[in-house]
């Protein structure tokens, strides 16, 4: 059996628009070896979260192949995709939305169980549900609550416990504490790193927070305008970043002392280029200090500079 349990090759996804077509995510390739977390950073609108609806087929690929535990996800029929929607599963930014909020916490979390028919029996099902309640750190008081009755922490874990009702391998995590307060982060980070201690769980974790993306991630792939500018081991990423995009991250995290301040260098300048119809080369170079004229030329692909650390950059061709 291959440690890695779900890659990508060459994946794009287009979006057609009046002006021409949207690369939202264009020649991704990433890997997620089993029970260890990739993390996909970047700014807003950069294909993150695309990037997770195309691995789950929700959103239907360009072009490109998925593959999972060795299959192409892109050739399964109905019924081979109906089987896959067990194995991944997706946890999503908005706790709120992203759940009917006319049905209660039991219903909500029995729903996926009813869906698929894995426990016919009733009473057995409510057995699993509050079974699942006490494994994310719900109350069993809260089984008839809705969801407007609760607040932002409690409904996000009812979002966990949905996603592992059906006792998934994969689970795409898309900024799933980015809308709670920073102690209930804290809490739900540690419940999906336990979670994936206890029942060896795969996760995507989608997020702009980079202070997260390294509490919980055991490799690191950076996203820019739906490329993966950089991709390599958590540690490796924040000691040795390469990428000037990479680079203005990092320096832009917040540092909790009065006496730091950043320096005009560390601000990134320029305007972002549009995503529809981009022109070849470097899709950073009109904001990128280092920028040469090659830079705007040709097609660069991810190049392997250390062990495991790759980079797509004129730099280091």
């Amino acid at each position: 059996m291959s440690d890695i349990l779900i890659e990508t090759h060459g994946l794009k996804k287009y979006f057609k628009t009046p002006r021409g077509m949207l690369h939202a995510v264009d020649n991704v390739n990433i890997r997620i070896n089993r029970g260890q977390t990739l993390g996909v950073v970047g700014e807003s609108g950069c294909g993150k979260s695309t990037l997770g609806r195309v691995l789950l087929r929700l959103l239907e690929s360009t072009e490109g192949e998925i593959i999972f535990d060795g299959k192409n996800v892109e050739k399964f029929n109905k019924a081979e995709l109906k089987e896959y929607r067990k194995e991944a599963q997706m946890i999503f930014q908005d706790p709120y939305s992203s759940i009917n909020p006319r049905l209660t916490v039991s219903q909500i979390i029995a729903e996926p169980l009813e869906l698929f028919k894995t426990i016919p029996n009733k009473l057995d099902r409510e057995d699993r549900v509050y079974e699942l309640m006490e494994t994310v750190g719900l109350a069993e008081r809260f089984v008839n609550s809705f969801p407007h009755e609760l607040d932002g922490g409690r409904r996000q874990r009812i979002g966990v416990a949905r996603a592992l009702a059906l006792d998934p391998k994969f689970i795409v995590c898309d900024e799933p504490v980015s809308a709670l307060d920073v102690s209930i982060q804290a809490q739900i980070l540690n419940l999906l790193m336990d979670l994936q201690d206890k029942h060896g769980l795969t996760y995507m974790f989608i997020t702009h927070d980079l202070s997260v993306v390294k509490h919980i991630s055991d490799e690191i792939a950076v996203l820019y305008l739906g490329e993966c500018v950089e991709r390599a081991p958590s540690k490796e990423l924040f000691a040795n970043p390469v990428h000037p995009y990479t680079k203005a991250l990092l320096k832009a995290i917040p540092v909790p002392s009065i006496h730091h301040k950043m320096s005009d260098s560390d601000i990134i300048e320029g305007e972002v280029t549009s995503p529809i119809e981009p022109k070849p080369g470097c899709r950073f170079a009109s904001r990128c200090p280092y920028a040469k004229p090659e830079c705007s030329t040709h097609q660069l692909n991810l190049k392997e500079i250390e062990k495991d650390h790759f980079v797509a950059c004129t730099l280091y061709e």
